[in-house]
């Protein structure tokens, strides 16, 4: 059965090791071309895909002639500077031979998880995604300290994930997944091929980190349990495979992680729970209406305002006798908010100056309560 068949949008992670040969440590053009046309096919389905990408510090060492093995924080910024242009060059004619343009995202962890940032972060996906655009990510090298950083893009594959709700999350790897002794082929360990569950002595199954790759068995088992419980499948498969993209469809060998709800429900679940409310928003019954339809709100539904809120900031939503109908992630600020309630979502850019989104709170950063 092909585990990616149901999937809408998936998030692809592609380590060093397999993306830069170890004999010149440069591109390994042979490996790119066949995975950039197994991407074309996913494409081609229908598929939304979002690569994650490691080497631009392993191009950057070999282009800039520095052979340490243990680099210090500023040469592996000025390794990650120069070695990301490289990187996405390479994607770039690979890719286009298929009519895919591509864009590049570096991110830091704040990106994933302070909300303003990460809205702005989604949003660029989001439209990428919409232009047909397949974005390219990397963590920000060049200014992540080593006190603020990922570490791993095991790590920020499933942050990434996370924040674009996908279905599946791809790590190709060295290995062809989780073995039951461990990866390194002791006793003829067994492949362990489906996981509900990430328990334990899952995690003590781990290896370590091998070859140009900063990763693990261990950090993909801790990226699968991020990805899982917030609704991502997650796989883990051998990237050095002729064609690995292939291999999964066709049912061959990989670990499979089962995701605990969908990406949406996940979604829902922290708007609902995990967010403290910063602000409420009065609506009338016309938006309330709208909203019980699974619709957006927009500013011309709106009554009053009050808190002390900013673009990202979760708020509530009542009604004219203050009973609590849903919260939300709004996408203006307490002070434009105050200006475009009432007004139709046409004339925002004209009160504010700016064009912004439509929607004061969009339905997919919306949550209706119970009463």
């Amino acid at each position: 059965m092909n585990p990616l068949s149901k999937t809408r949008r998936i998030v692809i992670k592609i380590g060093s090791s397999l993306l830069i040969d170890k004999n010149d440590g440069k591109i390994n053009n042979d490996w790119l071309s066949i995975l950039s046309k197994e991407i074309s096919n996913l494409v081609s389905s229908g598929k939304e895909i979002i690569l994650v990408s490691s080497g631009s510090i392993a191009l950057g060492k070999k282009y800039l002639d520095i052979y340490s093995k243990n680099l210090k924080l500023e040469e592996s910024q000025a390794a990650a500077a120069a070695g990301q242009s490289m990187l996405i060059h390479a994607y770039k004619q690979k890719l286009e031979k298929y009519n895919i343009k591509i864009a590049q995202i570096l991110l830091t962890p704040d990106d994933t998880e302070e909300r303003r940032r990460y809205l702005n972060a989604k949003n660029t996906f989001d439209m990428l995604l919409k232009l047909n655009v397949l974005p390219i990510v990397n963590e920000n090298d060049t200014v992540a300290t080593s006190e603020i950083r990922f570490g791993d893009n095991d790590t920020l594959s499933a942050r990434v994930a996370i924040m674009m709700s996908a279905d599946c999350l791809i790590l190709l790897s060295d290995v062809d997944g989780l073995y039951s002794d461990g990866p390194n082929f002791k006793d003829k360990p067994t492949l362990i091929k489906n996981i509900d569950n990430i328990t334990p002595e899952i995690e003590q199954m781990a290896g370590k980190a091998s070859g140009y790759g900063k990763g693990g068995m261990i950090t993909k088992i801790n990226a699968a349990k991020l990805a899982t419980n917030s609704g991502c499948k997650t796989i883990i498969a051998k990237g050095s495979l002729n064609k690995p993209i292939e291999n999964i469809t066709n049912g061959g060998n990989f670990t499979s992680f089962e995701p605990h709800g969908t990406p949406n429900s996940a979604r829902k679940k922290w708007i609902a729970s995990s967010l403290k409310p910063l602000g409420k928003i009065t609506i009338d019954n016309g938006a309330k209406d709208a909203l019980q339809k699974n619709k957006s709100l927009l500013p011309a539904g709106v009554i009053k305002v009050s808190g002390n809120f900013d673009r990202g900031d979760p708020v509530l939503i009542i009604d004219n006798e203050e009973n609590i109908l849903a919260r939300g992630l709004v996408t203006y600020s307490f002070k434009d908010t105050q200006l475009i309630i009432g007004h139709k979502s046409s004339e925002i850019e004209k009160i504010l100056g700016y064009r912004g989104r439509n929607e004061l709170i969009h339905k997919d950063d919306l949550v209706m309560l119970d009463s």
